[in-house]
């Protein structure tokens, strides 16, 4: 047991040796540079792990993982990833990858304490506030467990469409498109749940940013 960790060197070094073995090319080309065309916002949980699920190789998906999948819009963290991901290396698409069984998004259903992980389970308790009529509405408690992970997905998608800097990537094109997934561990499948957002369109007007909107502070005196 205390050296069980040594195991993760062992199968590094086999997984290095294998891919050589079909491109020996490999580990150069991709320490020059990378170039996704995929931002993935996912759960933390082990058993999601993005390039696995979707048969990616290293270098096609940038990563941003938290409990839940949130995107909270004071997590300087995930916010540092998103403005990389999409002002610097200009992904072409934002994918919210939850899962069903999240634990995350069950602990937040109940009224049970967790301690520390109580402050950031509040910002998913406030999903189901959101849509609380709908999902109280489904007396099977697995299917509205079910439809709470669902319906977190869809909120991130939706948060992640009001932050300014994607706004501005908006006015200059298509680009990103932001999707909402969805991973089942029973059967390894990810179900698109088809709420794709390119624009601020449908969003309630006061999330919308003007274009080339001036600073509000311009017309401050200036210190004497």
């Amino acid at each position: 047991m205390p050296n069980q960790y040594k195991d993760l060197l062992t199968g590094n070094s086999r997984w290095v040796n294998n891919t050589l073995r079909h491109n020996p090319e490999f580990f150069h080309q991709l320490a020059t540079e990378q170039h996704p065309k995929f931002l993935w916002i996912g759960c933390s949980d082990s058993r999601v792990p993005a390039t696995e699920i979707t048969n990616a190789l290293p270098g096609s998906i940038f990563v941003q993982r938290n409990i839940a999948n949130m995107v909270v819009h004071t997590d300087s963290n995930l916010l540092s990833v998103v403005n990389y991901a999409v002002k610097v290396l200009k992904v072409k698409h934002i994918i919210v990858c939850g899962h069903y069984g999240c634990g995350g998004v069950k602990a937040a259903m109940s009224n049970d304490k967790f301690g520390f992980l109580d402050n950031w389970l509040m910002h998913i308790k406030d999903v189901y506030k959101m849509n609380q009529a709908e999902l109280d509405g489904i007396a099977d408690e697995s299917k509205r467990f079910d439809r709470y992970v669902e319906l977190n997905i869809i909120e991130q998608v939706s948060n992640l469409a009001k932050v300014s800097f994607i706004q501005e990537e908006w006015e200059e094109g298509e680009f990103p498109h932001i999707h909402g997934w969805i991973y089942s561990l029973e059967d390894g499948l990810i179900n698109d749940l088809n709420v794709s957002i390119n624009s601020n369109a449908g969003l309630e007007n006061i999330y919308k940013y003007k274009k080339n909107l001036e600073s509000p502070l311009q017309d401050l005196p200036a210190d004497k």
